[in-house]
């Protein structure tokens, strides 16, 4: 098979069916006939495994680079199916600015299990090493993160995780394979919360686990089937729609946001803007190294209250003040008052977000309008 994404991302999932389909069909069924016992055709029942699913799964693993992809119900599933691979009394190392979603259910929830995290500032990869326990088991990634786009310097961090022998896990949702591989500079395992820009039109949620290796692939397979974490066959035959158009809606989404980003860099409301595509950026050369684009989302910084964030977004009509990101729509979004908040005020406070932080998912509209429309509700502050 090439190497180009825009071929692979077409054909990769394709099902062989006895009628030639040339879109993959949809096995909505949630049982499969035996032929007699012991002897099936590949399939017993979805939850383990389903024709549809497993198309979305090969095109994932053929672009990640990855022996297996595992496809879930939601971002979280996913998360969650990496995390059930470990018991009570190891220790997590986690960058202590990822997704509110990701930190509620480590701090708040697994935690209560008996597995112990600590949040670390990754933009140091010696802040990794200092916090090394006995007891440290696995390295969780988020790079950029969500919301303030700081990198993790992946391959500084899998040396320091391999010499130990701990799995290493990034968080690649923000980018997609299409601008970073991962498991190309040797991390053990990849998720992604297909909701986002795998599918990229904000009428599906899911999530994907993609391994490095057949053990581990084995390992998620068992968990994500036993805790019941699959994705249903209408959701994978929705996000494998979606995918087909992921590396040429990437380019867009980065283009808008760049564009973006270089205006309100220079605009007198704001007093700060974080995208790694810009040379401000304090870690660009890291991206420039470990990235093959910036992505389509940008956080930035005005100094105003609650009152004042409403009056930007209400005068704002081609944006939609939402949580999530990677749709063909731009979304506007408050962290610290909406996709942070399960984040108490001191974590949110300590991974750099403000009342006044603002998260933009920008779409695929024309950035000029975009620009224009943003500007207008800057204007009511």
């Amino acid at each position: 098979m090439t190497d180009k994404q825009e071929t692979k991302v077409i054909h990769s999932g394709r099902i062989q069916d006895a009628f030639n389909s040339v879109m993959p069909p949809l096995y909505p069924s949630s049982t499969f006939g035996f032929d007699r016992l012991g002897v099936n055709k590949g399939y017993d029942y979805t939850r383990s495994g389903n024709p549809t699913r497993e198309a979305l799964e090969r095109c994932l693993a053929t672009l990640e680079g990855g022996v297996d992809s595992v496809c879930t119900a939601t971002g979280m599933a996913a998360v969650l199916g990496v995390l059930n691979m470990l018991s009570a009394g190891d220790h997590v190392i986690a960058g202590h600015d990822i997704y509110g979603g990701s930190y509620r259910l480590m701090d708040d929830v697994l935690s209560r299990m008996g597995i112990k995290f600590t949040f670390v500032d990754m933009a140091d990869p010696a802040n990794v090493e200092n916090e090394w326990q006995p007891n440290t088991r696995l390295v969780w990634m988020e790079t950029p993160s969500n919301p303030m786009l700081q990198l993790t310097d992946i391959t500084a961090v899998v040396a320091v995780a391999r010499e130990r022998g701990a799995i290493t896990v990034v968080d690649n949702t923000f980018l997609s394979p299409v601008f970073q591989k991962p498991l190309a500079l040797g991390v053990d395992i990849v998720v992604h919360s297909t909701t986002k820009y795998i599918n990229g039109h904000s009428d599906v949620v899911g999530g994907a686990i993609i391994s490095n290796t057949e053990e581990l692939a084995e390992r998620v397979r068992y968990i994500t089937n036993a805790c019941g974490l699959t994705e249903s066959p209408w959701d994978a035959w929705l996000i494998l729609r979606g995918i087909r158009t992921l590396p040429q809606r990437m380019v867009a989404h980065a283009t808008g946001a760049q564009a973006l980003a270089e205006h309100l860099e220079t605009h007198p409301r704001i007093d700060a803007v974080y995208f790694p595509g810009l040379p401000s950026h304090p870690q660009y050369e890291l991206a420039q190294k470990q990235m093959t684009g910036a992505g389509g989302v940008l956080t930035f910084d005005v100094s105003t209250d609650k009152d004042g964030l409403d009056r930007l977004f209400a005068e704002l009509q081609l944006y939609s003040l939402a949580e999530s990101l990677g749709g063909v729509e731009s979304l506007i979004e408050s962290p610290w008052y909406m996709s942070h908040m399960s984040m108490s005020e001191e974590a949110r406070t300590r991974a750099g977000i403000k009342p006044g932080t603002v998260r933009v998912s920008v779409g695929l509209e024309n950035p000029e309008d975009l620009i224009k429309d943003l500007d207008r509700g800057l204007a009511a502050l």
